[in-house]
């Protein structure tokens, strides 16, 4: 069929419109691919990690900066799986523990990068009571409670939404706790945001909301060696905290807030980790205390800061939360083999716990850890990294 002219040169026009449309698409991706390899944009990737057992994808995110930090977490349990972070000389190692399948994190239990709640750290004796009523919990800690019971926040798969700009990486991860859930009151609606910037921070924003009054505290449970391997007992650190919570046999706070003065809980200035453990050895443990922040949780402000001498790493973690727990693992054997690589062995790493007080909800002079229905459960904490 032969078109008139009129007819051929409208579709002459079409056709170059369409080319057109095609360059600038080229044009807008090659630009695009540029931008993130000249490392002006912010980048977030994700890959498939797992399967759980009712057919549910679980994935892998990986948040990179343009200073050369890698972050990976997965949207089970929330946990940070790796983070590499480089040295004084350029140098790159992974600084957190963790595993290299999600099959081990399913059968392990060291809450590895996890967040933990509902309510993190331990419940005196399994039980609360609130208005009246009392709760009886789940007893996974001896007689108490520990990190939300038998199946916590660090064992659920959260939803996960994925968004980068040129300042920042971000993962939102959401998961609603039912009413009932471990024997807790209220329709917990969660959510925590991970962002990984340019200033070389990992920002992890803390949110929640309920339909009933319940207790709530949630941290985030990472293992930190910022060597890479080996031992962290050269590991200097300070403390921003002149009291801390004594505790009895079962690690229960007693009630009092005692000064960390002529103790082996004296970080107010750097000392070495492995200074007090050999005192503390005695009483057949690590570090596993809460200190009582001077900020006392009315900002956000340094709370830790950790220098390793070998590689220059520094971290800080700044939090607007009342307590902070030191955690040293004494089971080395456990942590021996955690990923294909290099092993880790006893006194291999650390945690720091940005939370409200272990047992605060069985301590009426313990900041308030209850959250109500007109109100919204708000924390920050942000690990800071940089070389000395």
């Amino acid at each position: 069929m032969i078109f008139p002219r009129a007819m051929r040169n409208i579709f002459r026009k079409i056709n170059l419109c369409l080319l057109g449309a095609l360059v600038s698409v080229v044009l807008a991706v090659s630009q695009s691919s540029a931008t993130e390899q000249n490392g002006t944009t912010l980048r977030i990737e994700k890959s498939h990690f797992g399967t759980m057992p009712d057919g549910s994808e679980v994935s892998l995110y990986t948040l990179k900066n343009s200073k050369g930090i890698t972050c990976k977490i997965t949207d089970y349990g929330g946990i940070i799986t790796e983070m590499d972070v480089p040295d004084r000389a350029g140098n790159v190692a992974d600084v957190v523990l963790g595993y290299d399948d999600f099959e081990r994190y399913q059968k392990n239990g060291p809450y590895f990068g996890a967040i933990v709640g509902r309510v993190a750290n331990r419940v005196a004796g399994a039980r609360f009571t609130l208005d009246g009523k009392t709760y009886n919990l789940a007893n996974n800690d001896g007689t108490n409670q520990l990190h939300g019971g038998i199946k916590g926040f660090d064992k659920k798969l959260w939803k996960a939404e994925a968004s980068s700009t040129k300042d920042a990486a971000v993962l939102k991860l959401s998961y609603t706790s039912p009413d009932g859930e471990e024997n807790y009151p209220g329709n917990l609606s969660t959510v925590i945001t991970y962002t990984l910037n340019n200033k070389n921070e990992l920002r992890v924003d803390y949110r929640a909301t309920t339909d009933k009054a319940t207790p709530v505290n949630l941290s985030n449970h990472s293992y930190w060696n910022l060597l890479g391997s080996n031992s962290v007992l050269d590991h200097v650190l300070t403390l921003n905290a002149d009291k801390y919570t004594p505790t009895g046999k079962t690690l229960i706070p007693t009630g009092e807030m005692a000064p960390v003065k002529d103790t082996p809980l004296d970080f107010t200035t750097p000392h070495t980790i492995g200074s007090g453990l050999s005192e503390l050895s005695k009483k057949g443990r690590g570090y596993d205390n809460n200190f009582v922040l001077n900020s006392g949780g009315k900002k956000l402000a340094m709370a830790a800061k950790v220098y390793e001498p070998v590689t220059g790493r520094v971290m800080e973690v700044w939090t607007d939360q009342p307590g902070i727990q030191f955690y040293t693992p004494n089971f080395g054997e456990a942590l021996q083999k955690t990923r294909s690589g290099p092993a880790f062995k006893g006194n291999c790493a650390f945690c720091l716990e940005t939370e409200n007080f272990p047992d605060a909800v069985n301590h009426t002079n313990f900041p308030n850890s209850i959250l109500r229905p007109d109100q919204t459960y708000k924390q920050t904490t942000i690990y800071h990294f940089s070389t000395h």
